[in-house]
């Protein structure tokens, strides 16, 4: 197949620190390829892929200058492969760079990792005349889609051999929370968490430039006393797989419908159990009792983190395994991307697809 892959202009892939969707992108770009497949990527000018690179000419999402200079960027190049009848788009970017192409009869997949606006949806839906699919990286992102379209559920991954699994750590191994280091992600509650437990909490992620995020994390940081709660600032890939291999489990405390938490799957292929607040996707990555602990209140993660032995790691890093490879994620992209090029919508065990009634 001809695959074309979007992200947004503003983090390269793969990025350094933080960039969830764009660590999909690249092991997403490396599997196809080593499939045998051609693949095409519009990304940031800095990213280091082994496809074409295609740097996008404006390099902010937001600007609507931008926009129309990147929607014309990639119009140009859809003319050129729209013709093949092999050729796919898939797009993690701005539907908006689509637009002029929606209606077009080839094939086209949108995803989002991020919350979903229906209006969007459904006039993506009526411009493509149905040649628009979209997935979502949990069946909780896509209830927000209001049925339009078809849409099929692909969780995100991590490319597991990169990640240190430990079959064991110490009784007196540290919690560990990763992740920005502001109030949505609840890390006032993961110190509570710690505080009530008497366990050491090692802190990792980045600060918010905006405010009021910043504020938050400057002074809830300035608060640890660097022996029991301790930051150590954000972390490369290295890093990260040693601080979660080496942790008792890890923290998820959110306090919002967060989409997909990569850091939930990242310490699952370590090993390490999560205990997380039942909002968003935890329900779905979370196998409650035994991978960790999906939880409603401070009190009931207290309660888990006394429970962490009844766990085992090595059941962790089997769920990372078999359900969020990369591996397992370039199957299931592969397979839509067939699907899209032949036209089917099969109903297959473990695809959770939804069909508006305009669709079928």
């Amino acid at each position: 197949m001809r695959v074309l892959l979007t992200v947004d202009p503003e983090i390269p892939v793969p990025p350094r620190f933080y960039g969830g969707i764009e660590r999909i992108v690249d092991f997403l770009v490396r599997g196809l390829l080593a499939r045998g497949h051609e693949v095409t990527l519009f990304a940031h000018p800095d990213s280091q892929v082994p496809c074409e690179l295609v740097p996008w000419p404006g390099g902010s999402s937001q600007s609507r200058a931008d926009t129309l200079r990147n929607m014309a960027a990639l119009t140009r190049r859809i003319a050129i492969e729209a013709r093949r009848p092999d050729f796919v788009v898939h797009s993690f970017a701005r539907v908006a760079y689509l637009l002029p192409t929606l209606p077009l009869p080839f094939p086209k997949i949108q995803t989002y990792q991020r919350a979903i606006t229906p209006r969007s949806v459904r006039w993506g839906h009526r411009l493509s005349r149905g040649h628009l699919w979209f997935t979502a990286c949990s069946a909780s992102c896509a209830r927000a889609a209001d049925a339009t379209g078809t849409w099929r559920v692909v969780h995100n991954g991590v490319p597991v051999e990169r990640y240190r699994f430990t079959p064991s750590v110490s009784p007196e191994a540290p919690l560990v929370f990763l992740g920005r280091i502001e109030p949505i992600k609840g890390v006032h509650h993961a110190i509570e968490v710690a505080r009530r437990t008497g366990r050491r909490l090692l802190i990792a992620g980045n600060v918010p430039e905006r405010e009021p995020e910043r504020t938050y994390a400057q002074n809830l940081l300035a608060s640890c006393d660097g022996e029991h709660v301790r930051y150590v600032g954000p972390v490369d890939d290295a890093a990260k797989s040693e601080l979660l291999s080496s942790a008792a489990a890890m923290l998820f405390p959110i306090e919002w419908e967060e989409p997909f938490g990569i850091v939930m799957a990242e310490a699952l292929a370590c090993g390490t159990p999560v205990i997380g607040m039942r909002r968003g996707s935890v329900p779905e990555v979370v196998e409650d009792g035994q991978t960790g602990f999906v939880c409603d209140s401070v009190e009931d993660m207290v309660a888990a983190v006394r429970r962490l032995p009844e766990l085992q790691r090595a059941r962790c890093r089997a769920s990372a395994e078999t359900r969020f490879s990369a591996r397992v994620i370039v199957d299931q992209y592969e397979q839509l991307y067939r699907d899209a090029l032949s036209g089917r919508v099969p109903l297959e065990p473990g695809n959770v697809l939804v069909r508006s009634a305009a669709t079928q």
